[in-house]
């Protein structure tokens, strides 16, 4: 066997175990990720340094969930079960489209609210600078 081959059967195997073990902490949330690094830092602090810098670069510090299946999904796929109770069913199903509706309807309101305050500060900047612009044509002249 070539050394070649041996480096990269070597790093194929790491690779795997690496995966797996993203994959494990994954399933177990951010709270798995932050154990981790702790203990990488009580008994090795490079490791725990590591993490921490994997876990900034890869935006699981920052995101709602590890997992590629959030929480959310996991009680959506519950919500769609069936009960047996046909009309049980039927008012659930309207009370989740009327949910769903509201969400949308309050992201859009968040939406708009944010264009606003991004136009108030472009606004501001604006006067601010042509206030700069104006008061130093003055000093000028």
């Amino acid at each position: 066997m070539t050394p070649a081959a041996t480096f990269q059967d070597a790093t194929a195997r790491s690779a795997g175990w690496l995966s797996r073990a993203e994959s494990w902490l994954d399933a177990r949330g951010k709270g798995a990720w932050i154990a981790a690094m702790v203990l990488g830092f009580i008994f090795f602090w490079p490791i725990g340094l590591a993490l921490l810098a994997y876990m900034i670069w890869s935006k699981r510090m920052f995101s709602k969930s590890c997992s590629t299946r959030s929480p959310m999904a996991r009680h959506a796929y519950g919500a769609m079960k069936t009960s047996g109770n046909s009309a049980f069913d039927a008012y659930k199903a309207d009370t989740l489209k009327r949910l769903e509706e509201e969400q949308e309807q309050f992201e859009a309101f968040l939406e708009r609210l944010r264009d606003a305050k991004d136009k108030a500060e472009f606004d501001q900047f604006m006067d601010d600078r042509a206030k700069r612009t104006s008061a130093t044509e003055g000093d000028d002249a």
